[in-house]
């Protein structure tokens, strides 16, 4: 390689103000030739009873392996298959039943069209996704989507940019369209993330982290504050339950005990009901965990009630305890 002096920080911005500009009047283009193809190719993908299986080949072999997983994260049964494998013995993969999403910029990567005669005669319906709706790819294909770009955002107009860019978002488009049309939501969404940050937000219910049991404080009305205090300390929540005959009236924490502090002054022989916060805010142990941290934290409280529907007492949250499990 050749050496050359090294650029200036304004002709390195100025280098990549360029890629962003070619990279949306692309993908402006783009948008503006959507057709009635999309919307067949979309409808093709939820009638499918199979899979849809990706293939392509160098970067949009790269491009396909992410289309897949979005699709697949997304509601619609999907897969990668790379197209030098597939000609090599992944395409036992393939069935009659199965849609096969083919990508080729230049339409004409003799691996995909190698797997796609192969395809047709299985009865695999097939969806190419190109930049040349001529090519032999396009017309071998039950359906052509054209991803056509004026300019690559490289300077020699050679590096595949602006074109994998099209395809990447093309693939969104279809796999954003299905999960609507599907009613795709949360906590579908979740359910294919449980290992994921997200998928344990969705997942965790409030019944998942709270404490219960002997690790409740726990006081009656007429318990002295000092007694209290030794239970909270004892318990590390940071307050205790006033219970009245198992129902909670009202809780008694590090902020109650300021206050008392300051009305009072000796506060030695107070019950604990002459401080504690009445009406403290509570949520059902099968809410999730993440709603129970908004409400913690909109209303800046540490600790929350848990209820059954008939306002008795299954135990409490720490903002420790979502912090913990990382809910949040």
């Amino acid at each position: 390689m050749h050496s050359h002096p090294q650029p200036s920080p304004a002709a390195l911005r100025s280098s990549a103000q360029r890629t962003f500009a070619i990279e949306i009047a692309a993908l402006q283009a783009l948008q503006g030739r959507l057709d009635d193809h999309f919307v067949q190719a979309v409808e093709l993908i939820l009638g499918c009873t199979g899979r849809v299986v990706v293939t392509g080949i160098g970067k949009s072999g790269h491009v396909a392996r992410k289309i897949a997983a979005t699709l697949a994260s997304t509601g619609t049964p999907a897969f990668f298959m790379h197209a030098a494998e597939a000609i090599h013995g992944d395409l036992g993969m393939l069935t009659g039943d199965d849609i096969l999403l083919a990508i080729s910029y230049s339409g004409s990567a003799q691996e995909l069209i190698t797997i796609i005669s192969v395809a047709k005669r299985m009865g695999t319906r097939i969806i190419a996704l190109t930049g040349h709706t001529d090519s032999e790819l396009a017309h071998s294909a039950d359906l052509s989507l054209d991803a056509a770009v004026d300019h690559e955002a490289c300077p020699l107009n050679l590096a595949p940019t602006a074109s994998t860019t099209a395809a990447l978002v093309l693939g969104d488009a279809i796999a954003v369209a299905c999960l609507e049309a599907r009613g795709f939501n949360r906590d579908d969404f979740a359910r294919s993330h449980p290992g994921g940050a997200l998928g344990r937000r969705l997942l965790t219910s409030v019944a998942d982290v709270m404490r219960t049991g002997s690790a409740l404080p726990r006081a009656r009305p007429d318990t002295l504050i000092p007694d209290a205090l030794s239970e909270m300390s004892s318990k590390g929540m940071g307050m205790t339950i006033v219970l009245d005959h198992d129902r909670p009236i009202g809780i008694f924490t590090d902020g109650d005990l300021r206050r008392v502090i300051a009305q009072y002054g000796d506060i030695r022989t107070l019950p604990v009901s002459a401080g504690m916060s009445h009406h403290p805010k509570t949520i059902a142990a099968e809410a999730p965990a993440i709603e129970a941290a908004s409400i913690m934290d909109a209303n800046k409280l540490n600790q929350m009630l848990v209820l059954d529907d008939k306002g008795l007492l299954l135990g409490a949250l720490h903002m420790h305890d979502l912090l913990a499990a990382k809910v949040i």
